[in-house]
């Protein structure tokens, strides 16, 4: 327990990861679990993110690169260096963070990852254990499959703790919002008890209760998300969040530009407990967002942009 809360490897929900497995994604060699309940969900899962996709009011690119655990795509807009290339939190992918594409690409070329194992647009698969190891290797894989170079490296939440394991030498910097990876996320009862009715009968009204725990007090989460979190409760095994990165990893990561930041009511990574493992492991001084909780709403995103723009507006080695 942590000041009434319980401290957990905790994900968008607390249930534990479904046991459906399928046929072996490239580089797998034996039965893997997969992020969809059935073939039916992860068309729905996809057709959904392909239609948001078509309907978007600003010039897209996508693409699809070839990895040792299957396809990743790609989605990408702007044209201005430097290359930015965000990484979505759990569950999230280009689709439903269109938001932070347009944003960012209003600055600098901006591409956003679906990462392997979520829902999303690329493989399905994803391993048992070792999946912050293996998801570092994949992007690492993505940025030079994709020739993407002194890459300006945005983490959201899972995405984040990714962007901490990946270590190509192609990542300049990294911004990192609302990072998993560097210290446990804590839950409290009445959300545990929402994503379990959420879970359990996945309707729009559950699933609006548990994203209120997302957003700051008095916010409404943007429809768009609970359209999204309900379709992933129907059709979708969901993933754990990550515990810590090995302390010894972290501290190596130092050696390239850092900069984390925090929404000030975020309840799964409060300010006053990210803040000194943060500096404890990293050495680094946290930035609290001001009426920003966990979930990057619309209206919070000119404070991403000014974030990245700290380390994205400086030559970059």
């Amino acid at each position: 327990m942590d000041g009434g809360r319980i401290v957990m490897d905790v994900p968008w929900t607390l249930w534990p990861v479904g046991r459906l497995t399928g046929a072996c994604a490239v580089g797998h060699t034996g039965p893997v679990p997969t992020v969809y309940k059935s073939p039916r969900g992860q068309f729905a899962v996809q057709q959904w993110c392909s239609d948001t996709l078509a309907r978007a009011d600003f010039p897209l690119t996508t693409a699809s690169v070839g990895t040792s655990v299957g396809r990743v795509s790609l989605v990408s807009a702007g044209h201005r260096t430097p290359q930015v290339v965000v990484v979505p939190g759990t569950n999230f992918n280009a689709a439903v963070t269109l938001p932070w594409l347009r944003a960012l690409s209003d600055r600098w070329a901006t591409t956003v990852v679906d990462l392997p194992g979520q829902p999303g647009l690329s493989d399905p698969h994803r391993p048992r254990s070792g999946r912050m190891a293996w998801y570092g290797r994949v992007l690492d894989e993505v940025l030079t499959a994709a020739d993407l170079n002194r890459v300006v490296l945005v983490g959201n939440s899972l995405g984040a703790a990714v962007a901490l394991a990946a270590d190509s030498p192609r990542i300049a910097v990294r911004a990192l919002i609302s990072p998993a990876g560097v210290t446990r996320l804590t839950v409290d009862p009445t959300l545990a008890l929402a994503s379990a009715r959420w879970l359990v009968r996945p309707t729009a009204d559950h699933a609006r209760r548990v994203l209120r725990s997302f957003v700051a007090p008095g916010e409404e989460p943007p429809e768009t998300e609970v359209a999204w979190m309900t379709l992933v409760a129907t059709h979708c095994h969901t993933t754990l969040a990550p515990p810590p990165l090995p302390p010894e990893l972290l501290t190596r990561r130092t050696n390239r530009p850092c900069i984390v930041a925090v929404g000030e009511h975020d309840r799964f990574l409060p300010p006053q407990r990210l803040g000194p493992a943060l500096a404890r492991t990293m050495n680094l001084d946290l930035r609290v967002l001001p009426g920003m909780g966990h979930l990057t709403t619309p209206s919070h995103l000119d404070d991403v942009v000014s974030l990245v723009a700290e380390v994205a507006d400086q030559p970059l080695g």
